[in-house]
């Protein structure tokens, strides 16, 4: 495993080229509360039942929050600056994307298409690769329910594209990573997470800019514990990106000291989630996981409608999303989740407005950025647009090298005969030779009264 080469402080709104605080790893046991305590013995049942419905809410005091906004990763280069390719290609480089416009994800699709259409952009005004602006398709990949996502990759694949970039969710992305790879084309996620790909059988053809779920799975269950949880309950979708999450949350709580109470599963298509909520809230947890994706809408009203507060919620990136428009007001105010990368910078999210001035969610967008643009250096580098040949250099320009920030500055490194370290919108990014990134950052968000995230701090951590 690398070393962290540089580091994040997102929480406090530094960038990631200064010291990280580590805090989700570290944060202090010395904070691990006694949990739920009885009263002297003298109150009435009517006393003891109130005081048993909010001691969980009680007991918990997570960190303070950091707050704080995203800095970009580091100056971009002159896109007027760049010099002429050095190669040629008779076949330009052509990016599919199967992102989810439709299914449990689709709030997802938005940010990740600005992502891959605002890289696009500036590789093209920048010259484009191999002396030939690049092309991208668009396709949807719905859910686990529907066969949408091997019907887009059909289609793609008889487009001639060189990568695929998706798809959004680790159950989809199993169902159509043989088709991809098989067919020599490079499939690179920004947001699978499923621990499965890393040892996945893909002839090299599989990357991804979102790291396992053994990291997020293990700051998040470091920082419930950290709240003062002792017992924690878990509602978890039942598919390679929930069951990944829920073990890697667990083994995280249970090495803490913590005890996992209840763990309830449901099906992707599920529309009824009271069985599954009244078993957690029965065995009186501290805190609750909400493993999910949109389903999230429907459980959270059926758990405050049974008295668990707010505070005692935490969610993963499936679900950490605005519910300004779903759930009452304060409904979601306190409650936490997770989401990798790092905070979406100001000058980003400007960016992003301009591809699609509807944006309202940034998760992933950064990932999808730096998925095409990586795609885009590697195929320079490779000097084809092949997939195979992209491939094998996919590691090579994010490791050791001159670092650069974007298309232009990184291209026009490479096209002088330098050796190049791409870092991006998502964290400091290192391959591995399993195409896993192996240093990350893991966003930690708070509900605020309107239920919607708002950055509160940011941990850093290797895989």
């Amino acid at each position: 495993m690398t070393a962290l080469r540089t580091a994040s402080g997102f929480g406090t709104g530094t960038g990631y080229a200064r010291t990280a605080k580590i805090a989700a790893l570290g944060l202090g046991l010395a904070m691990f509360a006694s949990g739920c305590s009885g009263g002297s013995g003298e109150s009435s049942a009517e006393e003891t039942s109130a005081e048993t419905e909010t001691a969980a809410a009680s007991v918990l005091s997570c960190p303070e929050s950091q707050g704080g906004t995203g800095e970009d990763p580091g100056a971009k280069g002159d896109p007027a600056a760049v010099p002429a390719s050095t190669g040629t290609t008779d076949v330009p480089l052509k990016v599919g994307t199967l992102l989810p416009t439709t299914g449990s994800l689709a709030y997802l699709g938005p940010p990740e298409i600005a992502g891959t259409n605002l890289a696009v952009e500036e590789i093209n005004a920048a010259g484009g690769v191999l002396g030939k602006d690049i092309e991208i398709v668009h396709r949807d990949s719905g859910d686990t329910t529907t066969d949408i996502a091997t019907q887009s990759v059909n289609d793609l694949l008889s487009q001639g594209v060189s990568a695929i970039v998706g798809a959004a969710s680790s159950g989809v992305s199993k169902t159509v990573i043989g088709n991809i790879t098989g067919a020599g084309v490079i499939q690179f996620s920004p947001a699978n997470t499923s621990p499965d790909f890393t040892t996945w059988d893909d002839n090299g053809l599989y990357w991804r800019t979102a790291p396992s779920d053994l990291l997020q799975g293990r700051i998040l269950g470091n920082y419930i514990m950290s709240c003062g949880a002792q017992t924690v309950g878990m509602i978890v979708l039942n598919d390679a990106y929930g069951t990944g999450l829920q073990s890697n949350v667990k083994t995280s709580v249970e090495s803490a000291g913590g005890q996992v109470v209840a763990e309830e599963m449901f099906n992707e298509g599920d529309s009824q989630f009271s069985s599954q909520v009244d078993s957690v809230v029965a065995a009186k947890p501290d805190a609750i996981v909400v493993i999910s994706f949109d389903q999230a809408k429907s459980i959270v009203p059926l758990l405050t409608a049974k008295g668990v507060d707010a505070s005692q919620l935490f969610f993963v990136d499936g679900n950490t999303s605005d519910y300004s428009k779903d759930l009452d007001a304060g409904t979601l105010e306190g409650a936490q989740g997770t989401i990798p990368g790092t905070f979406a910078s100001e000058n980003f999210k400007e960016s992003l407005l301009g591809v699609d001035p509807a944006l309202k969610d940034w998760s992933y967008a950064g990932e999808s950025y730096d998925a095409v643009t990586l795609l885009a250096l590697a195929s320079e580098a490779a000097g084809s647009t092949d997939g195979k040949a992209i491939a094998a250099q996919l590691e090579s320009v994010s490791g050791e090298g001159e670092k650069c920030y974007d298309f232009a500055g990184c291209v026009t490194i490479l096209r002088g005969g330098g050796d190049i370290d791409y870092d991006g919108y998502s964290g400091p990014i290192t391959f591995d030779e399993n195409g896993d990134p192996t240093e990350a950052f893991i966003g930690i968000y708070q509900y605020d009264g309107d239920n919607v995230p708002q950055p509160s701090r940011s941990e850093a951590g290797k895989l």
